[in-house]
């Protein structure tokens, strides 16, 4: 009997496997299922898809609101937790990522989202905290008063051109500034502070904390300083002008 080279016979037994392999996957042959987006279901993929790139990776340090501050969730409560990423913010930078109003989240994705924020980074309630949504008229006089005793030592008095403390937070009357940010989102920023950056919430601006009634007035006269635009008629060009007096 004829014996089979061992060099010949070990190259056959590896083109078998190769063979074999090459079966289980063959070109054009369907793999493994990738999840659809609206079947996503967890917490960390779906913030760091929708949220981190605004809010910042672990809830801090991005462009908008810090989520990972308990005091904000404590005051906005889940309900409006929820409802912000849904509908997103009129007047605001925040899109819609809810199906209903143009995005592309399920109802229980936004469900998961909003139940891991207030899982991951808040604290429980905060009894005596002013409302999140102003319920009262603002008076844009008394909060300039109310900005000057409170807000101007770091973020500049009137026009925001000076300072009259150590720190300088950058101003806060910028009418380009303003544009791009809502009374809500002003407001939430006086109620819960940026800690990240150390901003102290309402109870901090000075000796007592701040009143709902001055939160409301402050909001109020940051908004006389928003640019506003006026529609001007048409100009006529002057020589169509004269044309039409001959």
């Amino acid at each position: 009997m004829n014996r089979v080279p061992h060099q010949i016979l070990s190259a056959a037994l590896l083109g078998a496997v190769v063979l074999s392999l090459a079966a289980c996957r063959a070109p054009g042959a369907p793999g493994a299922a990738e999840e659809r987006p609206d079947e996503v279901k967890n917490f960390a993929a779906l913030y760091k898809e929708n949220c981190a790139a605004c809010h910042g990776d672990q809830g801090r340090g991005g462009i908008a609101v810090s989520l990972a501050n308990p005091t904000y969730i404590a005051i906005a409560g889940r309900e409006h937790i929820a409802k912000a990423p849904d509908e997103g913010g009129p007047g605001a930078l925040m899109p819609a990522f809810g199906r209903k109003h143009g995005g592309f989240l399920t109802e229980e994705q936004i469900r998961i989202l909003a139940d891991g924020i207030v899982r991951q980074w808040g604290h429980g309630s905060l009894p005596g905290a002013p409302a999140y949504a102003a319920t009262l008229s603002g008076d844009a006089t008394a909060g300039k008063a109310a900005y000057e005793s409170y807000c101007a030592r770091c973020h500049g008095e009137g026009a925001g051109l000076k300072t009259t403390g150590q720190r300088n937070a950058g101003s806060i009357t910028d009418a380009d500034f303003l544009a791009l940010i809502s009374d809500q989102n002003l407001r939430s920023t006086i109620l819960a502070g940026k800690p990240d950056e150390g901003m102290p919430d309402w109870r901090g601006f000075g000796p007592q904390p701040l009143t709902d009634q001055q939160i409301t007035d402050i909001v109020a006269w940051l908004g006389t300083h928003r640019r506003t635009t006026k529609a001007h008629p048409p100009q006529v060009p002057q020589s169509s002008a004269q044309g039409e007096k001959k």
